[in-house]
């Protein structure tokens, strides 16, 4: 059969579908070109898996619920769905608050909508973010800690997704996973996230700039881990519980904290160049410390990240040096 990637231009449906493709499944991808960051980089993800046998691609936007239906209907042999396009960025949603409903609550909306129509249907697996935990005290993040105090509305927008979820798995059985990732990072990233922005600035020269000077605690963990973790939810669907609902929620991380202070270090040594460091202030809607509690993901998907960032930042620069044709 065949499953459909939505995002399949980002950074995390690219490598998804990449690896889906891998293990000979047909891949159905969609992405709408949202100009969050540089097209050109998602235009490159694109344009790399359409040189793949068992890929076909669809220019839409996910939030087009009479679209999305259309295209389900055009495929009907698509049993699985990979959702991970949404708008992210923890700042970018203070300045763009329609966006991010658009994206992440009509978005999920439209697609549970969709595929609780569909006949056989076996598995939605969609994209959540440690962010709902808020700035927790309580550490690591288990999935019975409290997500009821978002520090910004990426963080809300994503804790309503997995409400939407859980009330479509409740009234019409459908089999749904939501999935936190925890600061994920590695080739083909996105250019707003730290690892990328923190490379760019060490091999061109330019000012690295740390927020909160730096006092900060992130799970950074590498793209290859959360592929592993996702595939092998996608292969799970979660079976009913004591009450009958079919909904699962995870954490994927690397169950380990990095202070970005010694990030940047391995970053540092990785380029061979010394960070142009500045200190900056906290930044609004950012947290303290992000650090996952994936027992429930070992025990019930055997998710076992492997990847430190000592292996996982060098084969990032790697990719950087590669791509953008740089020393």
């Amino acid at each position: 059969m065949t499953v459909l990637v939505t995002g399949a231009a980002g950074f995390i449906g690219f490598h998804l579908a990449s690896t889906l493709l891998d293990r000979g499944e047909r891949v159905v991808g969609v992405d709408n070109f949202i100009h969050f960051y540089e097209p050109a980089l998602k235009r490159a993800r694109a344009a790399e898996l359409q040189t793949r046998d068992g890929f076909v691609f669809h220019e839409l936007d996910v939030a087009d619920a009479a679209g999305l239906e259309a295209l389900l209907e055009r495929y009907p042999e698509i049993d699985r769905v990979l959702h991970m396009a949404g708008q992210p960025g923890v700042r970018h949603s203070i300045e763009k608050p329609w966006e991010f409903q658009r994206s992440n609550i009509d978005g999920q909306l439209a697609m549970v909508e969709a595929v609780r129509k569909r006949p056989g249907f076996k598995h939605l697996v969609f994209a959540s973010s440690s962010s709902v935990y808020g700035d927790s005290k309580d550490v690591p993040f288990a999935l019975d800690n409290p997500a009821d105090r978002p520090r910004s509305l990426y963080a809300a927008s994503k804790r309503a997704a997995e409400h939407i979820a859980a009330a479509y798995s409740h009234l019409y059985g459908t089999p749904i996973t939501a999935l936190r990732f925890f600061t994920v990072y590695g080739p083909w990233g996105r250019p707003d996230m730290a690892s990328f922005l923190f490379i760019d600035a060490v091999l061109r020269g330019n000012k690295l700039f740390l927020f909160n000077g730096g006092a900060l605690k992130r799970d950074f963990t590498y793209i290859d881990d959360i592929v592993a973790g996702v595939l092998a939810a996608l292969d799970r669907p979660p079976a009913p519980d004591s009450e009958g609902l079919r909904y699962a929620v995870y954490n994927l991380g690397n169950h380990r904290t990095v202070d970005v202070r010694d990030f940047v270090k391995v970053i540092e040594k990785a380029c061979g160049r010394k960070a142009l460091i500045e200190e900056a202030p906290m930044q609004p809607g950012d947290v303290h410390v992000t650090y996952a509690d994936i027992s429930a993901s070992t025990r019930d998907l055997g998710y076992v990240p492997r990847t430190p960032i000592e292996q996982g930042i060098p084969l990032t620069v790697a990719w950087y040096k590669r791509h953008y044709g740089l020393n």
